[in-house]
């Protein structure tokens, strides 16, 4: 939907479905552009069908809307990596499973993976929608992920990992490096088996 007036009125009690519709409306733009600036509140409206202050009620600003969509690509790369792991049949495969999925999705979406962590939108707490607190969730349940399947493999003693809690950010922070040097190098002559390598190292896998 491009034009205001093409977009049917909600009916009484679907105003959750507008919410949803105008992260949707984002999201796609972010797709499209690969520009957190070009999601202004105008533009994610126009996307909507929707005048710009209908946003008001659902959103109080346009940095509500990119926790919004954060908060969004977080669950969706969740429901993956939960995904990935259930269909691995040892702890190893699993821990393995999450981290080159999650590798992968950094690939396939990387205007989507650079805006969660931080790429040309800081989130800033001055305006009051957004706190600490929901800074603080993002991203927890897929490091919930990574830290269960690593202290998985410590138990059945193929990981070295005396601290899986710690070890897990650790590996997170190699994987991470990985996505973005991926992203912004692309004609570096990366050896042979770099994934293994991080993985093997970081998780202390045998």
């Amino acid at each position: 939907m491009t034009e205001t007036a093409s977009r049917a009125r909600n009916r009484r009690g679907e105003g959750g479905r507008l919410r949803e519709e105008i992260v949707a409306a984002a999201v796609e733009l972010l797709a499209e552009t690969g520009d957190e600036r070009a999601l202004t509140l105008r533009s994610i409206a126009r996307r909507a069908g929707i005048a710009a202050p209908s946003i008001y009620p659902h959103f109080p600003d346009q940095p509500a809307i990119m926790l919004a969509v954060v908060g969004t690509a977080f669950a969706e790369l969740t429901e993956i990596l939960r995904a990935a792991a259930a269909e691995a049949d040892s702890p190893r495969a699993r821990l393995e499973a999450i981290c080159r999925t999650y590798l992968a999705y950094a690939q396939s979406h990387p205007e989507r993976y650079r805006t969660m962590f931080g790429g040309l939108w800081v989130p800033t707490l001055e305006s009051g929608s957004v706190t600490e607190e929901d800074l603080a969730a993002l991203g927890k349940e897929c490091m919930g992920l990574v830290a269960a399947a690593l202290a998985e493999c410590a138990a059945a003693g193929v990981s070295a990992s005396t601290d899986p809690a710690a070890d897990a950010v650790a590996l997170w922070l190699g994987l991470h490096g990985l996505a973005h040097q991926r992203a912004v190098t692309r004609a570096f002559p990366w050896p042979p088996g770099i994934e293994d390598r991080v993985i093997t190292a970081l998780g202390g896998l045998d």
